[in-house]
């Protein structure tokens, strides 16, 4: 059986985590590929919900082994912590499987996330001081330290003294800060080893050896398309790739393994963070879609910026991902507009424009072309078929649909775990 890839279609928060739930039942693996606890997932379950950061949504499902790749990185007190509060819940996390390859967020990263962004000022990205991007960083200029390591006292602390030879120089030098004592970093992951051990796993053999047994595996984005390192708004985005294509290096499987990607979009848009927004809403419309939507970030708690659907990032999501259906989320929360408008193109510079500008100036300065389709009053958080929503809705689905470029093969009418329409299956 080929694998499925989850990927957000917009700028993340798209409901994942319910796409990966929903799925649970008929899926043998869920691994998590890329980005770390700066991401998070809410699924609920009846009248149960779990907020997840690091750790990846199929771990609600019973049947499912989690799986931690390679491309992640990972704070590993985060990561316990969650678990911990998971087991207090009756989750069982025995199954979890964690990449020895996966990279470590060190003490020394969140601190420098955190002073850099400050220093930058007005100019700041948004990042949630999660020591995420020095963490990916530490890996691209071969600093980093690996799962692996933690392991080998003697390997640690060549490499925490390596790497803090150079960062505290930056730390105290550039920012006016306290060195940091490599002594104190290896005693606490040293401390991690034990806890850890029971996880670690050559997941990549395993991913593979589960394919070739036939089983079902979902390789699972932490952000959306459009914070992609290489395909987002940069330098508005997250240090790694959850982009389709990120998921092969991200858990060692090949592309040719993987026969379906899905795309998780919002029936309208949301992002959190600095960053260009052409939809992006300043009035009672935003703050209702805000208030009914409940769009407070499960990892930062920030509210979310809110907006129109926006068919030119989601036709984009489509190329760069080659998304073979559409799992569109939150239609409940529309009910209610006279009218919704859809952004169709942008006006940029004056000329008229259906795909995404060229460069960072031209999105930057994109205003949106609205069409607008007729809304609905009527309750749908119970609807089981297509054909129970009103005509409105479904004709509002059917139009974002055509935008879009890819079917869509589910909807989600409610925020519960049963409150989903199955229009066509994913497996």
């Amino acid at each position: 059986m080929p694998a499925l890839v989850l990927v957000g279609a917009q700028w993340g928060d798209e409901g994942k985590g319910k796409a990966t739930d929903l799925l649970g039942g008929s899926v043998d693996y869920v691994v998590r590929y890329q980005g770390g606890n700066n991401a998070g997932h809410t699924v609920v379950v009846g009248d149960q919900k779990y907020a997840l950061h690091l750790l990846p949504s199929g771990i609600l499902s019973p049947n499912v082994v989690p799986v931690i790749g390679n491309g992640v990185v990972v704070d590993p007190g985060v990561m316990l912590e969650e678990i911990r509060g998971l087991e207090e819940r009756g989750i069982d996390c025995s199954k979890l499987r964690l990449s020895s390859n996966a990279h470590l967020i060190t003490p020394y990263d969140t601190t420098l996330d955190k002073v850099s962004e400050r220093f930058l000022g007005k100019r700041r990205i948004g990042t949630t001081g999660r020591g995420i991007g020095p963490a990916y960083s530490d890996k691209i200029n071969r600093v980093g330290i690996r799962v692996q390591d933690i392991f080998d006292e003697s390997i640690l602390r060549q490499k925490v003294e390596a790497a803090l030879d150079q960062k505290n120089q930056i730390l105290v030098k550039l920012y006016n800060r306290r060195e940091i004592d490599p002594g104190k970093v290896v005693d606490e992951f040293l401390g991690y080893a034990e806890k850890l051990a029971p996880f670690l796993a050559d997941t990549t053999l395993e991913v593979n050896q589960a394919l070739d047994d036939g089983k079902v595996v979902v390789l699972e984005g932490g952000q959306g398309t459009l914070l992609d390192v290489d395909h987002g708004t940069y330098p508005f985005v997250t240090s790694s790739n959850p982009t389709a294509g990120g998921a092969c290096t991200g858990s060692g499987i090949g592309p040719t393994r993987i026969d379906r990607v899905i795309g998780i979009l919002k029936a309208y848009t949301t992002r959190v963070g600095a960053g260009p927004f052409p939809t992006e809403l300043f009035d009672e419309d935003g703050d209702k879609l805000r208030t009914i939507g409940g769009e407070r970030g499960v990892t930062t708690g920030r509210d979310r910026r809110c907006g129109w659907f926006d068919a030119v990032i989601a036709r984009y999501a489509t190329r760069v991902n080659g998304l073979t259906d559409f799992f569109l989320t939150k239609l409940d929360v529309l009910t209610g507009w006279e009218r919704i408008p859809v952004c169709v193109a942008y006006q940029v510079d004056g000329e008229r424009v259906t795909e995404m500008p060229l460069t960072q100036t031209g999105f930057h300065h994109a205003e949106p072309v609205y069409e607008y389709l007729p809304g609905w009053t009527e309750d749908i958080s119970k609807a089981k078929t297509f054909t129970d929503l009103p005509k409105n809705a479904q004709d509002y689905v059917k139009a974002l649909e055509e935008m879009s470029g890819a079917p869509i093969s589910a909807i989600g009418v409610g925020p519960g775990r049963d409150e989903t329409i199955e229009i066509n299956s994913f497996i």
